[in-house]
């Protein structure tokens, strides 16, 4: 679709791309990862970091690594501005990256909202699929207000940021054995992975696929969105070389 001689890019389209140039390998700890870029003001930036530790902490994230920008740095085409610090953490589709380089033929399907209920994932409550917006729809439910991840935090009952995938049922083996292998590199973004033909979550999968539903990146951001500090968050905005980062102890 061009508008004004302009491509207009769906979501669908773009984290396919980003798929394709994840390299990470969990097992070498190697590799370029894809990560969420937030803005946030210096002055904020041990409570916010405090924030991430406890999210990152109750396993409502998809890894305990984090980058972070000082002012006047740049990463990518994203440059710090004055008074500002940028915190990148890792992006759940860096998993199905993982996922495609070991031969699994993966198919993002929607971001959504879920309810959490005494610590078990319900259903959707809420859902955009990469098929239909241009912009993460994690970014758009998140500006909504209408999350409570931190609730869910201190309750065990709230609503949080999460995607749905689909894959064929015939690589379930192949599935395991890789989403395995990222939860001893530290990678613990697995919601829920549903059984054959049978609905994840209360949402439909393709005939002879298996759903599995990865929580999302930006649920930190949330938590601190939820206590009240600024924090402006570019999804899935950058590749870099995992090395760069550290872990979120190393930090606070």
């Amino acid at each position: 679709m061009e508008k004004n001689g302009y491509c207009i890019q769906f979501m669908s389209s773009r984290i396919r791309d980003l798929m394709f140039r994840t390299t990470f390998d969990p097992k070498t700890m190697e590799g370029d990862v894809i990560l969420n870029v937030s803005m946030i003001d210096r002055e904020d930036l041990d409570d916010v970091l405090g924030i991430f530790k406890m999210v990152i902490s109750s396993g409502l994230s998809v890894s305990p690594y984090l980058k972070v920008i000082s002012e006047g740095e740049s990463i990518g085409d994203l440059k710090v501005e004055k008074g500002k610090v940028g915190i990148g953490s890792v992006c759940s589709v860096t998993i199905d990256g993982v996922l495609l380089k070991a031969g699994i033929p993966i198919n993002p399907k929607l971001g959504g909202v879920v309810q959490i209920k005494n610590g078990i994932p319900i259903r959707f409550t809420d859902v955009l699929t990469y098929a239909s917006t241009t912009v993460d729809p994690l970014e758009v439910l998140m500006s909504q207000g209408i999350t409570s991840v931190s609730e869910m935090l201190r309750s065990g009952s709230g609503k949080i940021l999460a995607n749905l995938r689909e894959a064929p049922m015939i690589a379930r083996d192949g599935i395991e054995s890789c989403l395995s292998d990222m939860m001893e590199a530290g990678f613990s973004g697995i919601l829920e992975v549903g059984e054959p033909n049978t609905r994840v979550l209360d949402v439909p999968v393709e005939r002879d696929h298996m759903g599995i539903v990865v929580i999302g990146g930006t649920n930190p951001m949330a938590v601190v969105q939820e206590y009240g500090i600024h924090i402006d968050t570019s999804a899935m905005s950058q590749l870099i070389p995992f090395k760069e980062m550290v872990r979120i102890e190393d930090l606070v």
